[in-house]
């Protein structure tokens, strides 16, 4: 390798525990994740079927400010705005994967799905990691159990809710 250092992640996990008004707001943000990336899959259908191209990432993102601007979906401002771009993103890559023949074609998320998750990036400090609390994007601080030491920075937070209703962070 001559000299170069590989990047090396690692993934630390850990039970939060959210306060009502926070959990009503993780609920909200996985509805409103799932609502974008389903919309914009079908969005990405149509276009495809009319003209044989889909739609490229820079396309989505677009599409984004001006679904929170109409009424009918305007909710979507409750929520964390970076999650909602990550939907764009992993939509994109899925079907990125799907063009070079790796995955199938990318299939709308279901609401009845046992494990319900969004993934928010780290930019101007908007995750802290404190002794028993971290403080993340529109949540403020959420309590969670501390077993061990974060090293390194934070790229991003996968915040997910299991089959039984706990709640975890990545």
């Amino acid at each position: 390798m001559g000299g170069q250092c590989m990047k090396q992640y690692k993934s630390y996990q850990y039970r939060i525990y959210p306060n009502k008004q926070q959990i009503v707001l993780l609920n909200k943000t996985f509805g409103c994740c799932r609502f974008v990336f389903n919309h914009l899959l079908n969005v990405w259908d149509e276009a495809y079927q009319a003209t044989g191209k889909g739609l490229s990432r820079s396309q989505c993102s677009a599409l984004l400010p001006i679904m929170k601007q109409k009424e009918e979906t305007n909710w979507l401002k409750e929520v964390d705005s970076i999650a909602l771009q990550s939907s764009v993103e992993y939509l994109s890559d899925a079907f990125h994967r799907f063009f070079t023949k790796q995955t199938e074609k990318p299939r709308f998320k279901s609401k009845k799905n046992p494990v319900q998750s969004y993934t928010t990036k780290y930019t101007n400090g908007n995750i802290v990691v404190g002794e028993t609390q971290i403080k993340l994007p529109k949540l403020g601080m959420v309590r969670y159990a501390n077993s061990r030491m974060i090293k390194g920075r934070i790229v991003k937070a996968t915040l997910r809710r299991n089959p039984s209703g706990k709640y975890f962070i990545a």
